[in-house]
């Protein structure tokens, strides 16, 4: 199989070893990367500036007093953090 050439079908493929994005609902898409992907940003609590982490999708996890803190707890529970623009 040339890659260059390649018409995109799968019946070669017995397994399906790859997800096409395209064919994703979006409810699919929202769930994509949850439990491995968290984002920190700052917020503000009743007792000040602090850190939040979150989901992929946006839900609340931790906080943290220390932005350092809260991704050194998504690595510990064995998630990447991204950053966030």
């Amino acid at each position: 199989m040339n890659i260059k050439t390649h018409d995109g079908s799968t019946e070669a493929f017995p397994f399906r070893a790859f997800f096409d994005p395209h064919n994703m609902t979006e409810a699919q898409l929202a769930e994509l990367g949850l439990e491995q992907i968290a984002y920190v940003r700052p917020i503000m609590t009743q007792n000040g500036p602090a850190f939040g982490v979150f989901a992929a999708n946006g839900t609340p996890i931790a906080i943290a007093s220390d932005g350092n803190l809260a991704r050194a707890a998504i690595v510990q529970n064995e998630m990447a953090p991204v950053s966030v623009h």
